[in-house]
């Protein structure tokens, strides 16, 4: 009797092989659309409010905060909660299919990287004569309507805090952790409020501030502006 060998499975030839087909139109939809899926909560978001990390050929996960580095990302809110999720349930090595190293501080250097882009937006707005500091010259923008962000340092007074933004409800607001960080861009000791003009800059700025708002656990004084409409749930 001639028995029938069963047909061998083929071996799939790439990575997009190993996807369901809903998958892989997801792939492509969010590397030509302006919105990415968070790997942990599965939502759709703009790229701004998101942090992409990559897999470095040694496994290890690498923070790609310029969303620049070549390679497939993978996609997180930018929440606490979700990278710590992402970092201890294995959301990691689930999206990169296989095995990786994470740092064991890796919040801290996503953390420390927004500070650093922040400090480095902050610095271009200085060199191109775009930010002022100090309550006086702040306050001055403030009233003439130059300023289109204000910064401050939270452990500066809770009261001169709400004083230089008196009437300015509107005001986009970032806020970084120390004084000494935020003098470090004008170099200063010391600085606890800063202005910088309309513009291309303080957008780049106010996104790396909500970014290092929500990874780092603190509330953001713009986050009731966001827009529930903004997100689009998977699948939908």
């Amino acid at each position: 009797m001639k028995t029938t060998r069963p047909a061998s499975r083929r071996r799939p030839t790439s990575e997009q092989e190993y996807l369901t087909a809903e998958d892989a139109g997801d792939m492509e939809h969010e590397e030509r659309g302006p919105l990415r899926r968070c790997a942990v909560t599965r939502v759709r978001l703009p790229k701004e409010e998101m942090v992409r990390f990559v897999i470095s050929p040694d496994r290890v996960v690498i923070p790609d905060l310029s969303a620049r580095l070549p390679g497939r990302g993978i996609w997180l809110s930018a929440r606490a909660d979700v990278l710590e999720t992402a970092r201890t349930r294995g959301a990691f090595a689930r999206a990169a299919r296989g095995r990786v190293v994470i740092h064991p501080d890796l919040t801290h250097l996503v953390e420390d990287g927004l500070l650093r882009r922040m400090m480095d937006v902050a610095g271009l707005a200085r060199r191109a004569g775009q930010i002022v500091c100090g309550f006086a010259k702040v306050r001055e923008w403030v009233v003439g309507g130059r300023a289109g962000l204000v910064i401050q340092a939270a452990d500066g007074s809770p009261d001169e805090r709400k004083r230089v933004l008196s009437g300015a409800r509107d005001l986009p607001v970032a806020v970084v952790p120390t004084a000494s960080g935020l003098g470090a861009a004008f170099g200063r000791d010391h600085v606890v409020h800063a202005a910088m003009l309309h513009g291309e800059l303080a957008r780049r700025f106010r996104i790396e501030s909500e970014r290092f708002a929500g990874l780092s656990g603190r509330a953001s004084p713009n986050s009731a502006e966001r827009s529930a409409g903004r997100c689009e749930q998977a699948g939908t």
